[in-house]
């Protein structure tokens, strides 16, 4: 396939793949480690941004175009010290902020009229080895391109992150964050070993804590909010600590996972004019049900990760992107079982496309001809829902995506709903030892549209609003926590969920999100963030009465 083509197939499957919520999370209340400023922090003036500096119109919207802020001003935070101070100015000014890091949220968090102060944490971005705490250092302002080249260029280790290449680490890791390596090395959380955050105590005072995985830190509980609890919702974040739980000795070779040196990847396209109705729901089922039959921790296939892309008939295919670790037992082998049992029952044509002609390369290759083929047009604007799969879906929730996808009266290449393999070693994780729940799901999706022109916006986001809404009709509408549905993923945000006209299960939103892990958390919110200064649509709550 021509490169160029290549590209777009990628562009059409993962436009939006793992784009998290970026507001700065987490927040602290126990006793404050203040930051030391350095001599040239103090020394230099901090860098506000108001409307009348050339820099304020792109500083004050993120991926999504849909939403623009018009804050009084913008604090670019370049350390520690320098957030505990723009936060304080903020809490006795009164003042509303929101914190950006990547810039990637689909919601209005960082940017709404609400907002009086944005805190830009994009140059907060050095990713270095901590031999004090035997753990990588990754600032919250890092893009996850940038966190890959450098933990693997200089010391031949990952984290099993996503796959946008702008996504800032501040709001992907405190989301759980995953990726192509996940079924094998779990999720980013899962190697979390500390974070810092600055927080606002009950008096008003601002202080960065530092939080660890460590059962007997007194701030342990803020460290397992971020290991799920997403963004902006306990203060700002403005260290990571890195470490695999279950690493020895002080090599940081040895502290984190190795990716495999070499990779398949593997990139069909499937013509829609080779797949009726049936086919699509075979082609569909069938790739779930490999997820099902081989998702256990210590699986051998939880060596291959494989994104189908359901776009709509406007892209003319449908693409499946997989990828296998090369340096696995029988790597080829997987590959091929992988793409025949997805083909099983289907037309001679639609097997004829599901074509075993992986390339071999880097780990370092695939990663960023993937990440870098995932971006869409500066100015596009998008609506994201997202669900947790543990069973299948039945033949008439196919119909409706296979009926969506192909509705002649919508024209939208920007449309699709995107599988994402889950399962393996996220699963070996127990549902309340971090705080995303969903870890016997086999599939996590996202149903989305991206589009260009403001005047279209009703058109895509009511398409995407009826399939989610029909898909799940039973259940209200909502992928409703039944043994079938698992919730929703916090990283791909989605503000129907809390609005009762998209929502009519009676099933609060926190539920989809965070299942039985919500109490804690909003103790932690009770704790840490007793003034509620970190707040957007969904937003950890006060405990009732507090």
């Amino acid at each position: 396939m021509p490169e160029l083509g290549r590209r777009r197939l990628l562009e059409y499957a993962i436009a939006g793949v793992t784009v998290t919520g970026t507001t700065a999370a987490t927040g602290a209340g126990g006793t404050a480690q203040a930051a030391t400023p350095t001599a040239e922090e103090t020394a230099s003036a901090p860098i506000v941004v108001t409307p009348q500096d050339g820099r304020y119109d792109d500083m004050t919207t993120g991926y999504n175009k849909r939403w623009v802020g018009h804050p009084e001003k913008i604090r670019v935070i370049r350390s520690t010290a320098d957030a505990v101070t723009a936060v304080q100015e903020a809490v006795t000014g009164g003042k509303r902020l929101s914190v950006r890091s990547g810039g990637g949220c689909f919601e209005d968090f960082v940017y709404n009229p609400e907002i009086d102060i944005v805190l830009d944490l994009s140059t907060l971005d050095k990713v270095s080895y901590d031999a004090t705490r035997r753990a990588f250092c990754i600032e919250p302002g890092a893009i996850l391109l940038n966190v890959y080249d450098t933990l693997y260029r200089d010391w031949g280790v990952t984290l099993p992150g996503g796959l946008c290449y702008s996504v800032g680490m501040g709001g992907h890791a405190c989301g759980g964050g995953y990726g192509l390596l996940s079924r094998q090395f779990g999720l980013v959380v899962d190697h979390l070993h500390a974070v810092e955050v600055v927080v606002v105590n009950a008096a008003g005072i601002a202080k960065a804590v530092i939080a660890t995985a460590d059962p007997a830190d007194p701030h342990h509980d803020l460290w397992w909010a971020h290991t799920g609890g997403g963004g902006g919702n306990f203060g700002v974040v403005t260290r990571y600590w890195f470490r695999s739980p279950d690493a020895t000795g002080t090599d940081p070779e040895a502290l984190l996972p190795a990716p495999p040196s070499h990779v398949l990847l593997n990139i069909v396209a499937i013509p829609w004019s080779s797949v009726d109705e049936a086919d699509f729901g075979r082609l569909l089922r069938n790739f779930v049900a490999w997820q099902q039959a081989h998702s256990a921790p210590g699986a051998a296939e939880n060596a291959l990760s494989s994104l189908f892309g359901l776009n709509h008939v406007a892209t003319g295919v449908l693409t499946l992107i997989t990828q296998v670790d090369a340096t696995a037992p029988n790597a080829a082998q997987i590959l091929t079982d992988h793409l025949t049992a997805i083909g099983a029952g289907t037309a001679q044509a639609v097997r004829d496309s599901l074509v075993v002609a992986p390339s071999k390369v880097t780990w370092g290759q695939a990663t960023r001809f993937i990440s870098t083929s995932n971006y869409a047009a500066p100015a596009v604007r998008v609506k994201a829902r997202s669900a947790y799969l543990k069973g299948n879906f039945t033949t008439d929730q196919a119909s409706v995506i296979h009926r969506y996808l192909t509705a002649p009266d919508y024209s939208n290449p920007g449309a699709s709903l995107i599988l994402f393999p889950y399962g393996g070693e996220i699963s070996s994780v127990a549902s309340d030892a971090t705080a995303i729940p969903q870890r016997d799901s086999v599939v996590k999706m996202q149903y989305q549209a991206w589009w260009v022109d403001p005047a279209t916006d009703a058109t895509h986001i009511a398409w995407v609003r009826g399939m989610y809404r029909e898909v799940y009709a039973k259940t209200g509408g909502v992928p409703v926590p039944d043994g079938t549905w698992d919730g929703c993923y916090i990283n791909y945000v989605d503000a129907d969920m809390a609005d009762p006209t998209q929502n009519t299960s009676g099933v609060p939103w926190s539920t989809f999100y965070y299942k039985d892990n919500y109490p804690r958390l909003q103790r932690v919110k009770a704790a840490y963030d007793p003034r509620n200064v970190f707040r957007h649509a969904l937003s950890i709550e006060p405990p009732d009465g507090e």
